[in-house]
């Protein structure tokens, strides 16, 4: 399929404004690149009553988490989401509109997980920091009004390789119980020769080059990407994992890692939905305030969410996006 109209805008204004892509930046000025394109509070949905930062101890000192709370006079499952930005750029802010609109949607309480950064802090210093707010969150469930019998994992890029480990630290260290992993646009093996790594290297959107960039700075040493915490695809073993949803996009260099990890999963017996959006690149719901698509693939994760969670009433209708959407890129 051809590169999505909306995209074809922005690789145009891309290209005129003189674009740089991150792994030609230092890691300093990539930081600062990312966070200027967080995306402003959403205006097509709700918004969770409460959004507030708690601070617990984590594995190297004080570790924050961001919740967010509906309105609700039973207790609500929890989602624990990570956030993208290849282990190296990215923030609690970076998937602050993806968290909020969840929230509201499933409805559920959503436990946004900071985490430590390479390359200062390389692999596992992430996924020790995203397992220890795991365990903590479902300790204290009650303290915000969530449920702990009824917790899923989920993240984009970075995020969804993040949710995707803590399924199999949770089924490997026995807890806690997981009811479900939303994985999107997830990078899964740190050196996959697929077909889809070979054909998207357009600089102007997170490509091949990005891949190899991020993978660079999180491993210290190329060899603990053969840790299945590093690499889920590389897990002897993906048996007894909780029910799955990928989202994969046509035009992105990690589709295929999602596309094998969902056979993965599914010859282990475990329940894969995977949905794969053709003429979309890498990064794609970050731009639910432009593209409709977008908006939808939150619709769907969200009543994944509540079916798989038995989030409420199954009658409950998808908040409808509306079409104001803002005049920048």
């Amino acid at each position: 399929m051809p590169l999505d109209p909306t995209y074809a805008m922005i690789r145009r204004y891309r290209e005129v404004t003189g674009f740089t892509p991150l792994y030609k930046m230092s890691v300093e000025e990539a930081r600062r690149a990312d966070a200027e394109t967080e995306a402003a509070n959403w205006d097509w949905h709700e918004h969770p009553e409460e959004v507030f930062d708690v601070d617990f101890t984590g594995p190297a000192g004080p570790q924050t988490v961001r919740v967010y709370r509906p309105r609700s006079d039973e207790p609500l499952p929890m989602v624990l989401y990570f956030n993208g930005g290849g282990f190296v750029v990215g923030s609690l802010s970076t998937s602050d509109s993806i968290c909020r609109a969840l929230a509201t949607m499933v409805p559920c309480v959503v436990v946004s997980v900071g985490y430590r950064l390479a390359p200062e802090d390389p692999f596992p210093a992430a996924v020790d920091d995203c397992f220890t707010a795991v365990k903590w969150a479902a300790e204290h469930a009650a303290e915000f009004g969530a449920d702990n019998r009824r917790i899923a994992v989920a993240g984009d890029s970075a995020g969804g390789n993040l949710a995707a480990t803590m399924a199999l630290m949770a089924r490997d260290e026995k807890g806690p119980e997981l009811s479900a992993q939303v994985l999107v646009y997830p990078p899964l093996h740190n050196n996959m020769a697929s077909k889809s790594m070979r054909e998207n290297k357009d600089p102007m959107f997170f490509n091949a080059h990005s891949s190899a960039w991020f993978w660079n700075h999180y491993l210290a040493d190329p060899a603990d990407g053969d840790s299945p915490y590093a690499s889920p695809l590389k897990a002897a073993d993906h048996s007894g994992l909780p029910a799955a949803l990928i989202l994969t996009a046509e035009l992105c260099p990690v589709r295929d890692e999602g596309e094998a990890y969902a056979k993965a999963l599914t010859a282990a017996g475990v329940p894969v939905e995977h949905h794969d959006y053709e003429g979309l690149p890498h990064g794609f719901l970050a731009v639910a305030a432009k593209l409709q698509r977008s908006r939808d693939a939150l619709a769907l994760i969200a009543g994944y969410l509540r079916q798989r969670l038995n989030a409420g009433d199954e009658n409950v209708p998808v908040l409808t996006a509306n079409q104001a959407v803002p005049t920048g890129i």
